[in-house]
Parts: structure tokens; sequence; C-alpha cells
């Protein structure tokens, strides 16, 4: 059996952020440093953290007063903002500059008194700070849309004065359909300059569209709760090939082979590349052969520490 590795799959640049701004302020600082909620949607990276000393918590209530605490790669609204000056805590802000960048948009939009409708999935960490950045005391409100059902379902203020973001890690296909009906239903809705889903999410499903074209079986690696893994397993399902969402080697199942030429493997951007070299050693022990790697859009894109955790070797001269 062939094994196709796709590339890029794996750690985004937003990730490697937040990973290396929990380690750097457990260095810093020592055990313990509070996370509010899971730093990305990673199992096993939660787990490695919380072993390293990192306490991850639901809500700031459970931070000692005084103490550090650091939000996510999802982003947290301005109420969280505003509870944790509140209570005197020290901040470090792990939000993903791409998702900052969606905040943006919403606070400038909210400024201008527009509506604002924000595609994405009701409950997500990223959904629930994005919406808690809309101000509406200017006159707008922000709303949720899901689905095209939700689009034609959708009552605003003022079609004149309307405006669209979406979710970082989305179904690229999913979002282009439902902007198109937006776009159908209300002609004069303004959306940003730049395309809101990330460029790693954009990348990565790229990549396994290439990988579909060649393989009869795809491999995920990635959390459940991860969004951006659940939607690289759903462009297999689409395409009509088996596709699987595994937290890592222990998850697989021999039977999945059973008669198929050969398998694609990605990772979502939260998974590490540890887990996905385990997968593929796993596969290896059952007869398939080396990995062969499928190129695809290369990746150069780092976002910087938050000046208080830098190292003076990153400091800019």
């Amino acid at each position: 059996m062939q094994v196709l590795l796709a590339n890029p799959r794996g750690f985004c640049a937003g990730v490697d952020r937040a990973i290396d701004i929990v380690e750097r302020a457990l260095e810093l600082f020592g055990a313990p440093v509070h996370v509010r909620h899971e730093v990305v949607h990673n199992h096993h990276v939660v787990e490695r953290l919380r072993g390293l000393g990192a306490v991850f918590v639901d809500e700031l209530a459970a931070v000692p007063a005084g103490g550090t605490v650091i939000f996510s790669a999802h982003g947290v609204s301005r109420a969280v903002e505003e509870e944790a000056r509140a209570r005197c805590l020290t901040v470090f802000d792990a939000t993903c500059p791409l998702v900052a960048k969606v905040h943006m948009e919403v606070q400038r939009y909210a400024r201008e008194g527009c509506d604002v409708i924000l595609i994405g999935h009701a409950g997500h960490p990223e959904i629930e700070g994005t919406m808690g950045r809309f101000d509406g005391s200017y006159g707008g409100r922000i709303h949720l849309v899901q689905n095209l059902a939700d689009v034609g379902a959708l009552e605003v203020r003022d079609p004149e004065r309307l405006a669209s973001v979406t979710q970082t890690t989305l179904s690229v296909d999913d979002t282009a359909e439902i902007a198109a009906a937006l776009r159908r239903r209300f002609p004069r809705l303004a959306s940003p300059r730049r395309e809101d889903i990330c460029y790693a999410t954009q990348n990565r499903q790229d990549a396994v569209k290439k990988l579909l074209g060649q393989c009869d079986v795809l491999l995920v690696v990635g959390s459940r709760t991860s969004s951006n893994s659940n939607r690289l397993r759903e462009l297999a399902e689409r395409a009509g090939v088996p596709g699987y969402l595994i937290d890592g080697p222990a998850d697989l199942r021999a039977e999945w082979f059973t008669g198929k030429r050969a398998v694609g493997v990605t990772a979502g951007a939260s998974a590490p590349e540890l887990l996905v070299q385990q997968v593929l050693e796993q596969l290896g022990r059952w007869g398939a052969q080396a990995p062969r790697e499928i190129a695809g859009r290369e990746e150069h894109v780092f976002f910087a520490l938050p000046r208080e955790l830098r190292r003076e070797s990153e400091k800019p001269a």
C-alpha cells in the first residue's frame, strides 16, 4: 500500500506562537501558569503542557487574584479582557493574529453602525470571542450564520449598512457558497478586503484535495474538537473517499486499509508532527511503503511572541 503525505500539514504559525507563549511563560514565571480554555484544540498538546505545569480553566474565576493567565489562540471577548483587568491578572494573549484581524474588522464595522453577519459554527470559542467584540451601542447588531438556511431566515436592520466576516477555520468551499448566497440576497454587503479564512486552513484543504485524487482512504491526524481538522475529514467524505479523524496511532484500525491501494495522510493545524510520524510508523508495521510527500504551497509565516516573553536573542536590535 502506498502512503501519500500532504504538505503542508500540521502546526500553523498561530498554533506555534500560542504553544511558545505557554512554554515561555512557564520558563519565566514557573508553574502554575493558568490558560483560559485549551490553548489550541489538540488533546496531546494540552496534556503535554499540563505536564509542564499549565493549568487549564474554563473561566477566569478559577485563576487566583493577581495570577498569570494566557488567553487561547481562539481569542476572547472584551468582557473577558475587562474581567482580567478588574482582577489584576497578568495576561499574555495567545490569540492568533489572524483571529485578531477579524476582531478588528468587527469592531470597525460596529463603530460604523453596521449590522455584521458572522459566518461560523455556534459554540466554537473563536465565535464566542468574535461576537463578544461587537459593540452594539452604535446601533448595529451581529448575526451568526451557519448554513444556507440561516441566510434565508436572516433579518437585518438595514440592508444598505451590512457587512460580513468569517471564522478563520471553516471549509473554504462551504464558506464560498454561503458568502455567494449572502451577496445575492444583500447586493450592498461589505466584506473585508482580504479573506478571513486563514492561510493555513486554505493551504491544508488544498493539499488534501490534491491527495484525494490519488488515494482511496484518508487519515487526518487531529482532535475531534479541532474545527480545521474536521473540515479536512469532510473533504474526503464529499469526494466519496473514506476519511478518518484520529488523535494518533492508537486510533488506527487495520480493517480500514483492507484492499486499499493508497492511503493519504494529513494533519490539522493544531496537530504535532510527532503524531504524524507515529501514524506512519504504524502503517509501516502493517506493510505500507515508505511515504511519498505530495508538495503543496510553501509556508513562511511567523508570528512573534509578545515583547515581554521574547528572549534577548529574539528582540529586535
